[in-house]
């Protein structure tokens, strides 16, 4: 009797499992850590192991991107249907710094598998879930019967995201023409629980900026001058506390223009997830929820924009008293940004509201840095269909939605290349991401090996993007 497809791909897997994890576990033992320049010489030692490991996988081009930073790697393969949607998935394969010191139960960089775990550094994060692909992939064709994928396949595997991407944007850039997708799956993601299978549909942007206030040219005496003079520290403090009102909403003028507003349907699935207020409060290390008026926790988290005070400084934080009016002060202020919010129009509104606020006698700087855009991907969107379908059949279970509170490198490729961002990952709260004892529950990772064996048929089924190129080169 002929297996169906469903049973043919969990055949191959369960066949191929060992050699997968043996594999995994090689990998996970090149400790690629991007921010520490004595690793730089792993991290160029990773990317090359990689793109070893995709050419043995199957796909026909494999080439390492070099940056003025640490190395990316690309991988193609060109679907035998000229008109097959063409996929981007993204992930990075530099790690977070890692020392048995650091209260770690076994060296890091020696991965241990016990209790159905493996734990090692990245073994989560993100290698684990970029490699799940390769299996994937594999038990795709195994299925079909096809020499190629059903869609255009490639992938974009950055090595500094865990130090801040710094040069990521400008290779996306350059590289624009190889990297034109229809879609880009993002693998650097995770799912709400063990039991609680969840798609992520869109992550918040961020624009962050330093304030300089100076008054006095020095420190001067509170007696002699104070209330007489602009004091730098109560002009912060001022500052501070007009950038929200009474119900948690920023002040800003236009800080709202053109927000995504979360519609009924939104909310209900939200709601649906089961959230635990008081754990998560035992979690963030908290003592009582607090922000916008008229939304849930996780609707604050995940689809409002928000402005923090991240810190505030000025005058002597000494030991005892001492009575001057300080001659500088200091602010961090970061803002969070939904989908509709341009980071760039929040950057000239929030500059143009501290300046009509700081009063004469008062000189003052803004810095910011680097903006990251929101990213959002409609519920509605085919692609994000077909990844629920495939991970519906993996899991035998409903799948619920999430978002990220976060912010990252994914929404440089939606902002550059145009294309609809979707996150596929299957770590959970346990994993410890950038902590001692990361690990990744191998059930987990096999189920998205699963998932991504059926996404790329039902994405070939179920989706023409008008923007499928018949110049795609084909398979042969």
């Amino acid at each position: 009797m002929s297996q169906t497809p469903d049973s043919a791909v969990r055949t191959y897997i369960d066949t191929h499992r060992a050699a997968f994890l043996d594999d995994l576990a090689e990998w996970l033992r090149i400790p690629s850590v991007s921010a520490q320049p004595e690793h730089a010489d792993d991290v160029e030692r990773s990317a090359r192991w990689l793109a070893s490991a995709l050419a043995g996988t199957g796909f026909p081009v494999t080439e390492i991107w070099p940056t003025p930073g640490a190395p990316a790697v690309f991988a193609e393969w060109p679907s035998e249907d000229p008109d097959a949607p063409v996929v981007l998935v993204y992930g990075h394969h530099d790690v977070q710094p890692a020392a048995l010191a650091d209260g770690w139960h076994t060296e890091p960089f020696e991965p241990v598998i016990k209790d159905n775990r493996m734990y090692g550094r990245g073994a989560a994060d993100d290698k684990g879930q970029v490699f799940f692909h390769t299996l994937g992939v594999r038990a795709h064709l195994a299925a079909t019967g096809a020499a190629a994928p059903a869609v255009h396949l490639k992938l974009l595997i950055e090595g500094e995201e865990e130090s801040g991407s710094t040069n990521f944007r400008a290779l996306v850039e350059a590289q624009a023409a190889r990297l034109a997708a229809d879609v880009v799956i993002v693998s650097d993601t995770g799912m709400w629980s063990e039991t609680t299978p969840t798609v992520c549909t869109g992550m918040r942007g961020i624009a962050d900026c330093e304030i300089e206030l100076n008054g006095p040219d020095q420190d001067i005496h509170s007696g002699a001058f104070g209330g007489a003079v602009p004091n730098p520290a109560t002009v912060a403090a001022r500052l501070v506390a007009a950038l929200h009102d009474a119900d948690e909403r920023v002040t800003v003028p236009g800080f709202y223009d053109d927000i995504a507003v979360l519609t009924d349907a939104e909310r209900a699935l939200i709601a649906e997830l089961p959230f635990d207020e008081a754990e998560w409060l035992r979690t963030a290390k908290s003592h009582a929820a607090s922000g916008e008026a008229g939304y849930s926790t996780l609707e604050r988290v995940w689809a409002r924009p928000t402005a923090e005070v991240n810190g505030i400084g000025g005058g002597y934080q000494g030991p005892g008293g001492k009575t001057i009016v300080p001659a500088s002060a200091q602010l961090k202020l970061s803002f969070r940004l939904v989908s509709g919010q341009d980071p760039y129009a929040v950057q000239k509104a929030v500059t143009d509201w501290v300046a009509a606020r700081v009063p004469d006698g008062i000189r003052h700087s803004i810095v910011w840095g680097a903006p990251t855009r929101p990213c959002l991907t409609p519920l509605d969107h085919p692609a994000l269909r077909s990844v629920v379908r495939a991970m519906g059949r993996a899991f035998g279970e409903k799948i619920r939605f999430t978002r990220e509170g976060g912010s990252g490198p994914a929404a440089d490729l939606q902002d550059v290349l145009g294309a609809p961002v979707l996150f596929l990952g299957i770590s959970v709260p346990s994993d410890g991401w950038h902590s001692p004892n990361e690990k990744v529950e191998l059930d987990l990772l096999l189920k998205g090996v699963e998932t991504t064996a059926y996404l790329w048929s039902d994405l070939a089924e179920n989706w023409k993007p008008a923007s499928a190129s018949a110049s795609v080169p084909t398979a042969g």
